[in-house]
């Protein structure tokens, strides 16, 4: 069985995995900054050559991309907040995914008003779309075609994974029909 050959760790390949990287995701500086130490490990295990400042280096490497705007922590939460609330996502998730990409809790809270901000809203009312997006796209409760009273322990299962409290829960999967949710109750 033959092993991947893993090139020598450089500075040069630090920067050219970043750029490739970041051609194709969007990222954080931590997100990066993980990515690279990922490719430091992957050489380690191979036994492969490494620069001897390579912390140093990811660090400067991140920086430089951070200081040209190619990684902004701010703008990637907002967006990335903005399409999970559009997907159904709580307002619970959303700030634990954005913790685990890397977004300290300044930049969190920011998110979480420049989002009620864009949508004209609160923070409850934010909650109660995104309980309604989510009902919708997974068609639970009112969204429901058949055995709507059979499944509604589970579709409240559903509302309670994607991190919603009950009573919101409660509202949304008992609502007579799609036309209802509308307004929060």
């Amino acid at each position: 069985m033959s092993r991947k050959i893993v090139k020598p760790i450089t500075a040069k390949y630090l920067q050219n995995a970043a750029t490739f990287y970041l051609e194709r995701y969007p990222s954080t500086a931590e997100g990066l900054r993980r990515v690279l130490n990922r490719r430091v490990r992957k050489a380690e295990m191979a036994e492969t050559p490494i620069i001897d400042d390579v912390k140093q280096t990811i660090d400067a490497i991140v920086a430089k991309f951070v200081g040209a705007g190619v990684v902004d922590d701010k703008a990637f939460a907002q967006t990335k907040a903005r399409a999970l609330h559009r997907r159904g996502t709580s307002t619970r998730q959303t700030r634990q995914r954005l913790k685990l990409a890397g977004i300290d809790e300044e930049t969190l809270d920011q998110a979480m008003a420049g989002l009620d901000q864009e949508l004209d809203t609160d923070p409850r009312r934010r909650e109660w779309q995104a309980a309604v997006a989510l009902a919708r796209r997974r068609r639970l409760g009112p969204f429901r075609q058949k055995d709507r009273k059979e499944l509604r322990n589970r579709d409240l299962a559903a509302m309670a994974r994607g991190g919603f409290e009950y009573d919101l829960a409660k509202k949304v999967i008992d609502a007579p029909d799609p036309d209802s949710l509308d307004e929060p109750r």
